[in-house]
């Protein structure tokens, strides 16, 4: 008779359920993690979810303010489904031989204007906090890449780590008069990492954006907004 060592001891239906609820306390651990960080910096229990909230949901709204006559014509690819599954036809369209720079609410605008509200706030901050940007825009440019039909990508660590350990190590050999170092930290690190991020990434190679026949270039959209969003995640974290 054999024995059967290896097996799940309750039933298929508990353990997707155990999984969905391993997944969603997740979710809440790092809701309650970002919320309860940006409540630390001055903000409300309420400001701070309608902060993640429209940031989530802002980074599918790009908003256009220039169109450039690309280089590259700009194409389109015919996708298929069949069965649930994408398949990519071999034949493509030429949509133009224009692309449009539009602004990413959730991975620029919101960030910029919390940015700005931290600079303002902690005014003694902003030596440190322009060094950052400095790094993590060096950095992240040395980094970034053009994709053809889509933008300026980065590694999503790349630009949050920089503003992190650029942060830690700023704050720790400069010391700044009426700037505790828990507030130099985090205002260096979420500023540094997005506008560094944004600095590097995106404006400073706008002048390649014309070759890539991208119909879209979104600026902290596509390939920027996850290194901009974690950024401020991990220097929220530095409190």
């Amino acid at each position: 008779m054999r024995r059967q060592f290896f097996y799940i001891p309750f039933s298929l239906t508990f353990l997707l359920l155990l999984v969905l609820f391993l997944i969603l306390g997740f979710s809440f651990l790092f809701f309650g993690v970002v919320v309860s960080a940006f409540t630390k910096i001055g903000f409300s229990i309420g400001d701070a979810l309608l902060i993640l909230v429209l940031s989530l949901l802002g980074s599918g709204i790009n908003i256009p303010v220039a169109t450039l006559r690309s280089d590259t014509p700009a194409v389109k690819d015919s996708y298929i489904r069949v069965f649930g599954v994408v398949y990519r036809v071999p034949v493509r369209r030429v949509t133009g031989n224009e692309t449009t720079i539009a602004v990413n609410v959730g991975g620029a605008v919101i960030p910029v204007l919390i940015s700005a509200y931290l600079l303002m706030k902690f005014p003694s901050s902003l030596l440190l906090a322009g060094a950052g940007v400095l790094v993590v825009s060096i950095i992240t440019y040395s980094v970034a890449r053009p994709i053809r039909g889509i933008g300026i990508a980065t590694p999503a660590l790349v630009p949050p780590l920089t503003a992190a350990l650029a942060a830690i190590l700023l704050t720790s050999v400069v010391q700044i008069p009426d700037c505790p170092v828990d507030q130099c930290r985090v205002v260096t690190a979420y500023a540094g990492g997005v506008l560094g991020t944004l600095i590097g990434a995106d404006l400073l190679n706008l002048g390649k954006i014309k070759s890539l026949g991208a119909p879209v270039a979104s600026i902290g959209g596509a390939g920027t907004f996850d290194g901009i969003f974690l950024s401020g995640f991990i220097a929220l974290l530095l409190i």
